[in-house]
């Protein structure tokens, strides 16, 4: 990245400061606004960082924020910077909240995502795809490394998420927020066609193989054991992870279309003797394959 302008950790703290003149106790009132509050809180820190609306948001997952090093003029905000924001404590997530020009279009780009199993709601887990809709942002780009169940996969492979299967609590329990979308909405197709045909069309272009099937997402932390494999493979799984499913749900209620990708990262139906499921592994095999992702993403969003 080049020329990158960073917006200090230290940043929110000020903010805050300055919000709270003639207030006894900041911090009550930040634990006391409702969740929409929040939403707009931290949309209107954001935009008035911004020179102008993003076009597109993205969400890097483990091992994949390497992408993020190719977007152009950015503006970097640690989460820790953003109200409202948790932070990323996985690893192969840098979080940083970066916005730039990537494939000539405005975009912003989560360089790691929050997850239930780190111990947040989900009203937290996905508070930054809320706040990416109450933007005006209307295109969602999502990835992940994910396990491979299909035995027709191997590592490095990238999958075009087709459909999911939700094993986690759903992010839409609750009072309906009738401002982004109804209390029962449509989930036939959550990934875009359009955009999907446009990724294969590219894909070929490219010379880049491709692999398409159903991402399955459950809560972690704990990997999954042989049976588990076994089991999401009979309900129709192809690849298994612990994110991405609950900020498509929102992502989708807020009406935004979506583009999702996983990286095969490790092959979860060849046991042998001495097989182990490590994070460090996953990452890896997530960088090596970041470069072919990225070539597609700059180009899809160059075509939007």
């Amino acid at each position: 990245m080049k020329k990158s302008t960073v917006i200090p950790s230290v940043a929110r703290k000020s903010w805050a400061i300055d919000r709270s003149k003639n207030q006894k106790n900041p911090k009550q009132k930040s634990q006391t606004m409702n969740y929409t509050e929040k939403i707009k809180e931290s949309a209107t820190f954001i935009k008035s960082r911004l020179p102008k609306n993003p076009d597109v948001a993205i969400v890097l997952g483990s091992g994949l924020g390497d992408l993020a090093e190719q977007i152009q003029n950015p503006i970097v905000m640690p989460y820790a910077s953003i109200p409202n924001f948790m932070q990323s404590t996985a690893v192969g997530h840098k979080g940083n909240l970066i916005y730039g020009e990537l494939g000539g279009k405005a975009v912003l780009a989560m360089q790691g995502r929050f997850h239930y199993y780190e111990g947040y709601s989900m009203e937290q887990v996905t508070l930054p795809i809320r706040v990416m809709n109450a933007l005006g942002i209307s295109t969602l780009f999502v990835s992940n490394a994910a396990g491979g169940i299909n035995p027709e996969f191997r590592v490095g492979d990238l999958m075009i998420i087709e459909d999911q299967i939700n094993l986690m609590p759903n992010p839409l329990v609750g009072k309906n927020m009738e401002e982004f979308g109804p209390r029962f909405p449509d989930m036939t197709r959550p990934y875009d066609l359009d955009l999907i045909k446009t990724c294969k069309k590219i894909a070929e272009q490219q010379d880049i193989s491709l692999q398409e099937g159903v991402y399955v997402g459950g809560t972690g932390p704990s990997y999954e054991t042989p049976a588990e494999y076994k089991y999401f493979r009979i309900i129709g799984g192809d690849a298994v992870g612990m994110s991405t499913v609950p900020e498509v749900i929102v992502a989708r209620h807020g009406s935004m279309r979506v583009f999702g990708m996983s990286v095969i990262t490790n092959e979860g139906f060849n046991f042998t003797h001495d097989f182990v499921n490590d994070e460090n592994d996953v990452v890896e095999a997530a960088g090596k394959a970041a470069k072919k992702m990225t070539v597609l993403f700059t180009e899809m969003i160059r075509s939007l």
